[in-house]
């Protein structure tokens, strides 16, 4: 490729696509508080989350530190938008007074359903297919001081039957997908292109000529 294609530019977020996500936790009075986040990536049963310092679920996974990571399909997307402006803090910090309501009940404002979990305290999202149970086991300060990077273990994944492989042991990608969260857009994952040799659910090797 020619270098002189490219320019410099200064994008407002650097957000190339990762997957969407509800991250529900445990209020101190025992209600529940659910947020949107994307910031994410797993290496096997540890994820690792970025999540604000002045919102509602940093203070309560500090506190109390079992959590439910939810993936959404591409029709919930509306759910992520209704809570982007909601928050748990009250009174709201004043970071946020500008952009964000306080709400007490936010599974109820995003239309959505709290459903219990097995392990954890935290409650799973009903509609959503893919669901993880975890527990936070280490919660890092950013540099910046804005945001947690937050190591949590997954004890329990449930799955909608649907969305398995043959075998009932694997997600099938290729029948469903999280929601995508790219430069403040919301995506459902394009056509497959291709896979590792290492995939449980590929039809054969990858052939590369």
């Amino acid at each position: 490729m020619n270098p002189e294609r490219h320019v410099v530019v200064e994008p407002s977020v650097l957000y190339v696509g990762t997957p969407a996500y509800l991250i529900a936790t445990e209020n101190a009075d025992g209600s529940p508080n659910l947020a949107p986040a994307s910031s994410y990536w797993a290496l096997g049963r540890m994820l690792v989350l970025g999540i604000e310092v002045d919102g509602q679920t940093a203070a309560n996974l500090l506190e109390r530190p079992d959590i439910t990571v939810n993936f959404p399909s591409g029709d919930l997307w509306r759910a992520l938008v209704r809570l982007s402006t909601l928050t748990g803090r009250d009174p709201v910090p004043d970071d946020k007074r500008r952009r964000y309501r306080f709400e007490p009940d936010k599974f109820r404002a995003a239309g959505l359903t709290p459903h219990p979990s097995d392990l954890v305290s935290a409650p799973r999202v009903l509609e959503c297919r893919l669901q993880f149970e975890a527990r936070v086991r280490r919660a890092t300060p950013g540099l910046d001081g804005s945001y947690l990077m937050v190591e949590a273990e997954v004890l329990r994944v449930h799955a909608d039957p649907a969305i398995l492989d043959p075998s009932g042991e694997h997600i099938d990608p290729t029948i469903w997908n999280p929601i995508v969260y790219a430069f403040r857009h919301f995506f459902e994952r394009g056509a497959q292109v291709g896979w590792l040799a290492s995939s449980p659910t590929a039809p054969h090797p990858p052939i590369i000529e």
